[in-house]
């Protein structure tokens, strides 16, 4: 892998090698952008198949991480950080305050939060060394559980592309598919069912499914029927790459807007549903109300005004809808856009702040 060369084309600032040999410690942490603010984003323990791969991962991840930060609103830039190791075996207290310790030592350019194959113990090991972590216990201050905010979140920008499709955000009476029942999908269960809204749900896991039966009156079908059922709105809340070439002929709803990320196999079938005239709300859009709720502990985590933000994703999908019609372009494009036009707004007002200063001193 030419990694400079890597750098250079996608723009990235940094990529920081952390090895600890008492602890076993492998750990990439990338940087890609800090034009908004210090980069923001968790720390993923995966046994991966070669140095390369997890390099490629972390980059990749970082990536997205600004562009989901950027089109939350935040403050923020984007980082992520991987450990190579098996979550199961290879974690131990030395390991997780060693890299408290890298963390610590890029002061305040990067912090993390939890991720796949971390918890929130594996941050609270990490806060013994840098207070540059989210995400921890509650009893250090941290906001708790994100799947309630994040569920809120994608209820919220739910009905800004129900607006968009039906001509009025209410989802009472609509027909929602929600594809996975987990925490965060149970919750906008909830959500959907106080406002009305008529729900069809399915998920490998049978005892949530039927949970979901009884609390919410839903109906529950096979996992693969979930695709094909007759429905205004299709949710998906659990695997990524699940609009793909097989599904998109099935899908029958004017509507996708879900929780999962990733949705799209690929790029072609984000070009796919536009053309079919189906609303998709993007999902590092739609469901960035927990990385706004873990940003907010960077202020001392006031839930009120954490809510207050995560109500702002109903905007946020309003604004891709407007700049996808702007522009001509499928909306998973138009919410790249958005993030790079707040990113080249402050680049330009930094690059004319420090010219204007320049002017002033010239003239003294």
């Amino acid at each position: 892998m030419e990694i400079f060369k890597y750098l250079e084309q996608y723009d990235y600032e940094q990529v920081v090698f952390c090895q600890d040999k008492q602890s076993g410690l492998k750990a990439i942490i990338a940087i890609h952008d800090t034009t908004l603010g210090p980069a923001l984003g968790g720390t993923r323990m995966w046994t991966y198949a070669s140095e390369e791969a997890a390099i490629e991962d972390a980059l990749r991840l970082a990536k997205g991480m600004t562009y989901k930060n950027a089109a939350a609103g935040l403050n923020l830039g984007g980082g992520k950080t991987v450990i190579i190791g098996d979550p199961r075996k290879d974690k131990n207290e030395e390991m997780f305050r060693a890299f408290g310790r890298y963390i610590q030592g890029l002061n305040g350019r990067y912090i993390t939060a939890e991720d796949v194959g971390t918890t929130v113990a594996d941050m609270d090991l990490i806060h013994e060394e840098t207070d540059y972590v989210t995400g921890i216990s509650p009893a250090f201050g941290s906001s708790g559980n994100p799947s309630p905010v994040t569920a809120y979140g994608v209820y919220r920008g739910m009905k800004a592309a129900a607006k968009e499709a039906f001509g009025t955000d209410s989802l009472e009476g609509k027909t929602i598919a929600v594809q996975g029942v987990g925490n965060v999908a149970y919750t906008l269960c909830r959500h959907l069912h106080e406002e009305g809204a008529q729900l069809i749900v399915t998920d490998i896991n049978k005892e949530a499914v039927q949970r979901a039966v009884e609390e919410f009156g839903a109906k529950a079908v096979e996992p693969e029927e979930i695709y094909s059922v007759d429905c205004d709105i299709y949710a998906p809340c659990a695997l990524g790459a699940v609009i793909n070439d097989e599904t998109i002929p099935q899908i029958k709803a004017r509507v996708i807007a879900g929780a999962a990320n990733n949705q799209l196999k690929d790029t072609a079938h984000g070009d796919l549903i536009h053309e079919l005239g189906i609303v998709y709300a993007p999902d590092y859009v739609i469901n960035a109300g927990g990385v706004i709720n873990v940003a907010d502990e960077l202020y001392g985590y006031n839930s009120e005004r954490a809510l207050k933000k995560v109500e702002t994703i109903y905007n946020n999908i309003e604004k891709v809808i407007a700049i996808a019609k702007r522009d001509g372009i499928p909306t998973y494009k138009a919410a790249d856009r958005m993030a790079e036009e707040r990113i080249e707004r402050m680049r330009n007002s930094r690059s004319q702040f420090l010219q204007n200063g320049q002017h002033i001193l010239s003239r003294r």
